[in-house]
């Protein structure tokens, strides 16, 4: 129960929301974008709190306000819109992986590169555990 009035239910992979016993909302339970746009809906229409959503799906407090003021500032549509943030790394640009796989490929040690460049080992370390970069052995 989020509040008195308000449940929350998953069945057979479905997340059901109930208003006084009756169903308001539903979504899959992998649907990110629904759960945050059915749970900023609650919380305009002034149904519970944000301390409800926080505490029974365990999500924190400054993702349940950064959803209700984008419901608010930008509507339905801004969850639905289809485009993924892809966030990507602004010190390990094409350049500069570059300039690495050289060092890499001279046989100098990652610690070296990293100091050099100013860049932390462990990014490096990343890059090729990607397969962004390749170690000689």
């Amino acid at each position: 129960m989020l509040t008195s009035n308000l449940g929350v239910k998953e069945i057979e992979g479905t997340v059901y929301y109930y208003l006084s016993g009756m169903p308001i909302y539903s979504h899959g339970v992998e649907q990110r974008d629904r759960f945050r746009y059915c749970t900023s809906n609650l919380l305009v229409q002034g149904l519970c709190r944000n301390v409800d959503i926080v505490r029974v799906f365990h999500v924190s407090t400054d993702s349940v306000r950064r959803n209700k003021k984008l419901l608010i500032e930008k509507g339905e549509s801004a969850f639905f819109t289809g485009t993924k943030r892809v966030r990507r790394g602004h010190k390990l640009t094409a350049t500069v992986l570059v300039s690495i796989q050289k060092k890499l490929d001279e046989n100098r040690s990652v610690n070296s590169i990293a100091k050099g460049l100013n860049i932390s080992e462990g990014s490096i370390r990343y890059a090729i555990k990607q397969g962004r970069l390749k170690k000689n052995h």
